[in-house]
C-alpha cells in the first residue's frame, strides 16, 4: 500500500489494515461516548454496524473477515454462558430452568403460529417454521449482566439454563421443517437426529472434561492454554452442526464442560472474558447491525405487516414468559424484568432460521420467481426484529441490572455479609509460586481486589543472591495475580529469623490468613513441623492455611473434606469454612464433608442459604477418616481441619497426620486448616462469630459470612 492507494479511497474499503483500524475504533468510542447518555455500549455497536454496513453508507463490506470473526463473537456469547453458569446453582434450579424454557418456548410460538396462519395466511409448514423464530433467544446483554456481577443472581442462572432448552427447540423444529419441506422425514430422519444429537452431547459433556483435566496438567504454557479453550468452541460447534443443530447449541455445551476446569477467578477465565468482550463479542454485534437495511421498511407495506405480527410474537411472548415465571417461582419484580431483558433479543438462533428458510425454494412462479419457504418480508421483517428487540434487551438488563447489584451492595453493606480480609503468602520456592497464588486467589472474597500480600523473608546480611531470589518470587507472584485481575502486593523484610519476620509482618498488615507453601520432595519435614507449630501457629487471632499442590487446583473434581469433632468450637471455625465455601464456588468442585452429625446440620443449614455442590457423610470415628484420605482417587485432594491448641481432645493420634500426608497424599494436593483460636480484640467486627454450642446465632452467621 502506497499513499497514493490512501488518498484514492474508494468505498466499501479493501484495505485490510484500514478496514480493522476503523473497527477497533468503533469498538473503542461506542462504550466511552453511549456510557455518558446512558446507552448500552451494545446497541451503539450494532447501530454503527447499520451505519457503516453496505446498507448504510457502504463503508466496510460483510465480507467473510466481518463473517468470521463476527461468527466468533456469536459462539464466544454463548461459550461464556455455559462456561460462567454456577453448576450448583444451576442443578438446584434445573426445574425452574425447565419450567421458563417451556414457558419461553411455547408462548411465542403460539402467538407466531397464530398471526402467521390467520393473519397472514402462511402454510402449515411455513407458519410453525415462522413461530420458532421467537422461541430463540440471543443472551447478547449477558456480557454486561455478568460485568456488573450479578452473573450468579437466580434469575440469570434460570434465564440461561432456559435459553439452551428454548434454543434447542427452536433449532430442533428448524432441523425438521427443513427435513419435512424436502420430502425426507421418516422414522430414518427421526432416528438418526436423535442418536446424533445424543452422541454429540455425551462426547462434548464426558469426552471434552476429560481432554481438558489432561491438557491442564501437562501444559503450563498460558497462551497454549487459551488456544486450547478456542480449539475447544469451535470443535464443539463443528460437533453440533454434525448432529444436524447449530453450532451455538455446541459452544454452550463446550462452556458447560469446562465449567469446572475454568475456575471464575483464575488468570485463564480473565483471559477468555477479556479477549471475548474486547474483540469477538463487538465484532459479532458490529456484524449484526451491517444486516440492518431501513430502506426496506418504506418500499412495502406488508414487509411493516410482518414485521408488526414478528414484534408482538417475540417482544409480547417473550415477556409473558418472563412475568409467568416470576409469578411461578415467586421472583421479584427486578428479577423478572432481568429475565425478560435478557431473553427478549433476537439474532443468532433467529437470524440463522431464516436465513435458512429464505435459501430453501419450495417451487417456481409462472414467471421462474422462486416461492421460498420464508419470503423476503419476514427476511426483512427479523432485521426489524433484532433492532429493536437487541434495543429493548439492553436497556431493559442494564436498568434491571444495576437496580439488582445496588440491592445486593446495600444488602452487603448494612448484614456485614463478609469479613474484612488480608491475606498473606509466605513465599520460599520458586514452585509453590503459582500454586499459593492461585490458592489465595480462590480462597479470597469475590470483592477483595487489592489485600492479598506475597511475603519474602531475607536474611539481614542481604546477600546479593537472596535479594535477587526475593525479587524473582515477588514478581512472580505479583505477574500470576494480576493475570487474573487481582493487585498484589509484595513485601520484603529482613530479618535474621524467617518465622519471626513472617510474624511482625502478620502484625503490621493485620493479616487474617497466612497461606504456607509445602514442597513437593519435602512435606512434613520435621522442620517445617517445628516451625509450624512453634512459630506460625502462635499466632492465635490468624487462620493459617498448609498447602501442599502436586496438580493444578482447577483440575481437582472433588474435595475430601474432613472436620473432626467438637472443632466447630473453635473461634475461627466459621472464618475457616468461609474458605472452603469460595473453593467450591469459585472452582465448582464438589465438596464431600466427612463429619458428626451434629456438624453437618450446621453445614445443611448454611448450603440452603449458600448453596455449593456438597456431599455430607458421617464419619464415626478418626480411624474411618484416616481410610478415607489414605484412598483418595485421582484428581481428588483433601481438607482438613485442624487445631493451634487442645489439639489431642479431638484429633486422636495428631502426631502421626504428618507421616499419613508424607506416605498416602504425597501425589495428592490438600489443604490443612488451622482456625484462629482467639478473638482479635482490637479488630473484632472482622471476624467471624465462633463458640455456638446451641447454635442460636447460626442464621446470623450465614448472613454475615455466607452472603
Amino acid at each position: 500500500m502506497n499513499l497514493l492507494s490512501i488518498h484514492n479511497l474508494s468505498f466499501p474499503i479493501e484495505d485490510p489494515v484500514l478496514k480493522f483500524l476503523l473497527v477497533l475504533i468503533i469498538i473503542l468510542a461506542a462504550p466511552l461516548l453511549l456510557n455518558k447518555i446512558k446507552v448500552p455500549h451494545l446497541l451503539g455497536l450494532i447501530i454503527a454496524g447499520a451505519v457503516i454496513g453496505p446498507n448504510g453508507f457502504n463503508v466496510l463490506a460483510r465480507d467473510s473477515s466481518i463473517v468470521v470473526t463476527g461468527t466468533t463473537g456469536l459462539l464466544y456469547i454463548m461459550f461464556l454462558a455455559g462456561l460462567e453458569i454456577d453448576m450448583g446453582d444451576f442443578k438446584k434450579n434445573k426445574w425452574k430452568s425447565l419450567t421458563f424454557g417451556i414457558y419461553t418456548f411455547t408462548v411465542p410460538f403460539v402467538l407466531g403460529y397464530l398471526g402467521a396462519f390467520y393473519i397472514l395466511g402462511f402454510s402449515i409448514l411455513t407458519s410453525i417454521l415462522f413461530a420458532s423464530l421467537f422461541s430463540s433467544h440471543t443472551l447478547i446483554a449477558y456480557p454486561l449482566v455478568s460485568k456488573l456481577g450479578i452473573a450468579k443472581n437466580p434469575a440469570v442462572n434460570i434465564t440461561v439454563g432456559g435459553t439452551m432448552i428454548t434454543d434447542i427447540l427452536a433449532l430442533l423444529v428448524l432441523a425438521v421443517i427443513v427435513g419435512m419441506s424436502q420430502g425426507d422425514v421418516g422414522t430414518e430422519f427421526w432416528v438418526k437426529l436423535s442418536v446424533s444429537f445424543i452422541v454429540f452431547g455425551l462426547i462434548v459433556l464426558l469426552v471434552f472434561p476429560m481432554i481438558g483435566r489432561w491438557f491442564f496438567k501437562k501444559v503450563d504454557d498460558k497462551i497454549s492454554q487459551y488456544i486450547f479453550v478456542l480449539v475447544m468452541i469451535y470443535l464443539a460447534a463443528l460437533l453440533a452442526e454434525l448432529a444436524g443443530v447449530e453450532a451455538i447449541i455446541g459452544a454452550f455445551f463446550a462452556g458447560l464442560a469446562l465449567n469446572r476446569l475454568i475456575p471464575h477467578t483464575s488468570s485463564l477465565m480473565n483471559r477468555v472474558e477479556f479477549v471475548g468482550n474486547a474483540i469477538f463479542i463487538p465484532f459479532f454485534l458490529i456484524s449484526v447491525g451491517m444486516l440492518i437495511d431501513f430502506k426496506v421498511f418504506f418500499k412495502s407495506w406488508e414487509t411493516l405487516e410482518v414485521a408488526g405480527i414478528m414484534l408482538v410474537a417475540s417482544i409480547g411472548g417473550k415477556y409473558l414468559s418472563a412475568v409467568a415465571t416470576q409469578k411461578t417461582f415467586r421472583l421479584s419484580k427486578e428479577e423478572g424484568k432481568l429475565i425478560f431483558g435478557l431473553s427478549s433479543a433476537s439474532a443468532a438462533a433467529t437470524l440463522a432460521s431464516v436465513m435458512v428458510g429464505y435459501n430453501i425454494i419450495l417451487s417456481e412462479t409462472e414467471t421462474g420467481e422462486p416461492i421460498r419457504l420464508l419470503n423476503e418480508h419476514v427476511l426483512n421483517g427479523s432485521i426489524l426484529l433484532i433492532l429493536i428487540s437487541c434495543t429493548i434487551s439492553s436497556f431493559i438488563s442494564m436498568s434491571s441490572a444495576q437496580n439488582i447489584a445496588e440491592q445486593d451492595n446495600e444488602d452487603t453493606v448494612s448484614g456485614n455479609s463478609h469479613e474484612e480480609e488480608n491475606i498473606l503468602l509466605a513465599l520460599n520456592y520458586e514452585a509453590t509460586v503459582e500454586r499459593m497464588v492461585n490458592l489465595g486467589i480462590l480462597i479470597k472474597a469475590h470483592s477483595n481486589t487489592e489485600d492479598l500480600f506475597a511475603l519474602n523473608v531475607i536474611n539481614e546480611d542481604k546477600n546479593e543472591s537472596s535479594v535477587k531470589n526475593a525479587e524473582k518470587l515477588l514478581h512472580l507472584a505479583t505477574d500470576t495475580a494480576a493475570a487474573a485481575d487481582v493487585k498484589m502486593q509484595s513485601l520484603k523484610r529482613y530479618d535474621n529469623d524467617v518465622v519471626n519476620g513472617i510474624n511482625n509482618v502478620i502484625k503490621e498488615q493485620n493479616i487474617t490468613d497466612l497461606i504456607i507453601g509445602l514442597e513437593d520432595d519435602k512435606g512434613f519435614s520435621p522442620a517445617f513441623v517445628y516451625n509450624l507449630y512453634n512459630g506460625y501457629l502462635q499466632n492465635d487471632d490468624v487462620n493459617v492455611l498448609v498447602y501442599h499442590a502436586a496438580q493444578p487446583l482447577s483440575t481437582i473434581k472433588k474435595y475430601a473434606v474432613m472436620i473432626p469433632e467438637n472443632a466447630h468450637k473453635e473461634a475461627g471455625f466459621f472464618h475457616a469454612l468461609l474458605r472452603v465455601w469460595n473453593i467450591a464456588r469459585n472452582s465448582g468442585a464438589t465438596m464431600v464433608f466427612y463429619a458428626a452429625e451434629n456438624i453437618l446440620d450446621i453445614l445443611q443449614r448454611i448450603i440452603k442459604k449458600a448453596n455449593i455442590e456438597a456431599e455430607f457423610i458421617i464419619m464415626k470415628t478418626w480411624k474411618d477418616g484416616e481410610e478415607t484420605a489414605s484412598q483418595l482417587k485421582d484428581d481428588e485432594a483433601l481438607i482438613l481441619f485442624m487445631a493451634k491448641r487442645g489439639m489431642h481432645s479431638y484429633i486422636p493420634r495428631m502426631r502421626l497426620i504428618p507421616e499419613l500426608l508424607n506416605r498416602s497424599l504425597a501425589d495428592k494436593n490438600y489443604l490443612l486448616i488451622f482456625p484462629y483460636s482467639e478473638y482479635d480484640e482490637n479488630s473484632s467486627e472482622k471476624r467471624s462469630v465462633g463458640n455456638h454450642d446451641d447454635f442460636m446465632e447460626i442464621g446470623n452467621i450465614i448472613k454475615r459470612i455466607f452472603k
